[in-house]
């Protein structure tokens, strides 16, 4: 019998065990969701809840909770959810200090058990937090991947879809560079059913969609008033774990190191990328016009500012 992939998610809160949950349900891999020692119990029980709700599924994987990193050795993939949330009216950078500290510490635990796994961030602020996971861990830049793109897309989708009554799976959404206000969705490249979006939406209403996407986590955020987003995160997470576990090599939206595409060198952006076996396989490039090219340069700018940050800590 083959044996089953594992997957670590670090950080159990509500982002982490949806993750874990989805990755589960989907058979994808052996889950192991770990949190800190004072969180070890509530950790165990949402591991033996989820646990216990394989048979329903129809799922045989194992899923164990644990505040003990060698839990987690020998990990394919490791999944690092563990950080501060994102409050109503917080920017990201009020968040880059301590979650630069968490993910750092947790890289290295990561790397002492699991040398050979694929990285995947999604603390925030997440550009600058895969950045920090690359720099501690030192791996090759295939092994090293943020979560944000597939997010912004589904968002981006979602609001596509509510506007012209159409089913979320006819929307090709198109969105590139950081996660947050200066996120650049290219609105040329974007199709309904393969009809071009500028064809179906006139640019006031693709502009409103644009400003509600870049705004989506703060606009849940204060819904919830105590919590950040976490079903759609944890989707997208799941999906690109899927991708990668199963070797499919789907284009997703990924946060990776770019070193001359898209114009920039020693960046780390969201950008269309084949997910497999090796985790990135491959960066794909599109043409932008002057205006895209600016706006992608604005994306990296804000995203420079936080890692430099980082570097002066």
């Amino acid at each position: 019998m083959m044996k089953r992939k594992k997957v670590s998610v670090i950080g159990a809160g509500l982002t982490g065990a949806t993750t874990a949950f989805m990755i589960a349900s989907k058979e994808l891999a052996d889950v192991v969701l770990l949190d800190i020692p004072q969180m070890e119990n509530p950790t165990k029980g949402k591991a033996l809840d989820m646990q216990e709700a394989m048979p329903v599924i129809g799922s045989d994987v194992t899923v164990i909770g644990t505040a003990n990193y060698e839990d987690t050795k020998d990990s394919d993939l490791v999944i690092i959810t563990a950080g501060l949330p994102r409050r109503p009216g917080m920017s990201r950078d009020d968040l880059v200090s301590t979650n630069a500290g968490i993910v750092k510490s947790v890289t290295e635990q990561v790397v002492k058990y699991s040398p050979d796994c694929i990285l995947m961030v999604l603390s925030n602020p997440v550009d600058a937090m895969t950045y920090v996971a690359y720099k501690t861990s030192k791996f090759p830049k295939n092994r090293v991947i943020g979560q944000a793109g597939v997010l912004d897309t589904a968002r981006f989708n979602t609001f596509v879809a509510m506007e012209l009554g159409v089913s979320v799976e006819d929307v090709r959404g198109f969105v590139v560079g950081v996660h947050g206000d200066d996120m650049v969705p290219l609105v040329r490249y974007s199709t309904v059913g393969g009809v071009p979006l500028t064809q179906l939406l006139s640019k006031e209403r693709i502009d409103a969609i644009v400003e509600r996407t870049a705004k989506g986590g703060g606009e849940i955020g204060a819904l919830m008033g105590n919590a950040s987003a976490y079903y759609a995160p944890g989707a997208s997470l799941t999906e690109m774990a899927e991708s990668i576990l199963k070797d499919k090599r789907r284009i997703l939206h990924s946060i990776v190191l770019l070193e001359g595409e898209y114009g920039q060198e020693n960046m780390f952006l969201s950008v269309p990328t084949i997910l497999g076996g090796n985790g990135v396989e491959k960066i794909i490039e599109v043409e932008l016009t002057q205006e895209e090219r600016d706006a992608v340069q604005r994306s990296a700018n804000s995203v420079r500012r936080v890692i430099s940050v980082v570097d002066n800590m």
